[in-house]
């Protein structure tokens, strides 16, 4: 299984997000997700099986496939629950 966390440039905040996916994929015990960060322009369905953006891209996002938009990139709260959710939709939790 793939994640990847995507933004406009490929650097700062998606890879903050993907080390925020991995602290909770750890403390949730997930062992089986290679996550990974790309920039929009890069991003292309075959990278990845779900990808994680801010709100500001969801729009743009949508060629994707499966899309979870975070409503904060900073809330480790919301990161999680979404995760969570992602984990138990694809028997990993």
């Amino acid at each position: 299984m793939k994640f990847a966390a995507v933004c406009g440039s490929g650097l700062g905040s998606s890879f903050m997000v993907e080390m925020n996916i991995n602290t909770v994929l750890k403390d949730l015990g997930v062992n089986d997700v290679e996550v990974s960060h790309y920039d929009m322009g890069s991003a292309s369905p075959d990278l990845a099986d779900v990808f994680f953006v801010g709100i500001d891209l969801a729009d743009s996002a949508t060629h994707l496939g499966e899309v979870v938009v975070l409503d904060s990139i900073i809330d480790m709260d919301e990161l999680k629950e979404k995760v969570q959710a992602v984990c138990v939709e694809k028997g990993l939790l």
